[in-house]
C-alpha cells in the first residue's frame, strides 16, 4: 500500500478505495426524533409569522427582522419551501439582500393566502420538513471533519510546520489579506502552511461525498485558475509557494474525477499536489515544501 516519494497521485487510482475516508452518515428515519426536536420552534416561529402577515413580502420582510442569525437563516429555507423556490438558499443567508429579493423575485412568490393554507395542512411538528432542514445541517459537517484531521496530523506529525485557517466553520483565508498586492484580493482558501515563519504552500480542502457530471468540470476548472493564480503570482514576487489540494470522500471515485485531478497534478508536476487524507503524510513532507 505505502507508495515512494515519486508517485503521482495517479498511482493510487487502482486502489483508490484504499485511499479515501469514509465519514459515517445518518440512518434515517432514526434522525427524525432529533430533527424535529431541532426545527419545532423554527416551524412555530413561522407560523405566528405567517399568520400576522399580510402578504408574502410582508412575511419575508418580518422573517429578516427575525433574531438570532440561526433561527433567521432557518425561517429563509421554510420560507423559500413554502413560497418562492427558485431564490437562491445562499442569497437568503444575508440580511442585506431583502430588497434585491423582492425585485428579483417578489412576482413569483405564492400567495399568502395559499401558503397559510398550505401550512395549516401539514402537523406540527412537520416530520418531512424537519428532515429537509436537517439535511441543510448536515451539508458541511463532514468538510468540517475532513479539515479537522488535517489540522491534527500537521500538528501532530509536522514539528516544523505552521498551519493557518478555520478547523472547522469560520473565515477562510483571505489571500489578499495574507500577500501584498495579490490579483484577486477575495481569494479564499482553506489553509496555509508555513515554514519558519514563511508561507510555503497554500490549499483548499473538499470532501465529496458524491460527484458528478458537470460538477466535476467546474471543480478542476475552479482548481486549475486557483493553481494557475497563485502560482504565477509566486513566481512574479519571487515566492516558493506550492499549492495543496486536499480532496476526499467516495466522490472520487466517480466518474473521470481521479483522472482530472491527476491532470491538474500533472500540469504543475513538482508545484501542485493533490492528495486525500490518508495520502497527507506520505506525499506532503519538508523537503518538497522549501524545494
Amino acid at each position: 500500500m505505502p507508495k515512494n516519494e515519486q508517485t503521482s497521485f495517479r498511482d493510487y487510482q487502482e486502489d483508490g478505495h484504499l485511499w479515501i475516508t469514509l465519514f459515517a452518515g445518518e440512518y434515517y428515519p432514526d434522525i427524525l426524533s432529533l430533527a424535529c426536536e431541532l426545527y419545532q420552534p423554527v416551524l412555530v416561529t413561522f407560523g405566528h409569522l405567517l399568520k400576522s402577515s399580510h402578504s408574502s413580502t410582508d412575511l419575508f420582510l418580518a422573517i429578516t427582522q427575525i433574531q438570532p442569525v440561526w433561527m433567521r437563516i432557518q425561517l429563509g429555507r421554510v420560507f423559500r419551501k413554502y413560497v418562492s423556490p427558485e431564490t437562491p438558499v445562499e442569497m437568503l443567508k444575508k440580511k442585506s439582500n431583502a430588497d434585491q429579493i423582492c425585485n428579483r423575485f417578489g412576482k413569483g412568490f405564492r400567495l399568502i393566502t395559499e401558503v397559510q393554507s398550505q401550512f395549516l395542512s401539514r402537523p406540527m411538528p412537520d416530520e418531512a420538513l424537519c428532515a429537509v432542514l436537517w439535511e441543510y445541517k448536515e451539508r458541511g459537517k463532514k468538510g468540517y471533519d475532513l479539515t479537522e484531521r488535517l489540522f491534527k496530523i500537521v500538528r501532530e506529525q509536522y514539528s516544523k510546520l505552521e498551519i493557518i485557517g478555520p478547523q472547522r466553520a469560520g473565515k477562510d483565508v483571505i489571500l489578499g489579506e495574507f500577500f501584498d498586492n495579490y490579483p484577486r484580493p477575495n481569494r479564499p482558501v482553506d489553509f496555509v502552511l508555513l515554514h519558519n515563519n514563511q508561507p510555503v504552500a497554500v490549499g483548499l480542502a473538499r470532501y465529496d461525498s458524491d460527484r458528478g457530471g458537470t460538477q466535476e468540470d467546474d471543480r478542476t476548472g475552479q482548481y486549475r485558475d486557483c493553481a494557475s493564480e497563485i502560482l504565477k503570482y509566486a513566481q512574479t514576487n519571487g515566492l516558493n509557494l506550492k499549492v495543496i489540494f486536499l480532496n476526499d470522500g467516495p466522490g472520487l471515485l466517480l466518474g473521470s474525477m481521479w483522472r482530472d485531478y491527476a491532470d491538474l497534478e500533472d500540469a504543475w508536476y513538482g508545484k501542485v499536489k493533490v492528495v486525500t487524507l490518508r495520502m497527507f503524510p506520505e506525499r506532503i513532507n519538508i523537503e518538497w515544501l522549501v524545494s
